[in-house]
């Protein structure tokens, strides 16, 4: 059975506010440490937290 959205949003949240969440259903639980472990590689790769502005790229993009 597949997740619904609605479900899928509710264990989204949980993993990034850091909460349990409280099921054992197999395929929630995949879910969830899929989210958890890409939060994780994002804190460990610094360029990924956020889009790299450099002024000297907008100038040439410009012209």
């Amino acid at each position: 059975m597949s997740l619904s959205l609605y479900r899928m949003h509710r264990i989204y949240l949980a993993a990034t506010m850091n909460y349990g969440l409280g099921s054992n259903d197999p395929e929630e639980l995949a879910y969830y440490n899929k989210i958890r472990k890409e939060m994780d590689d994002m804190k460990k790769e610094p360029y990924k937290r956020g889009i790299p502005l450099n002024w000297n790229n907008l100038e040439e993009i410009h012209k």
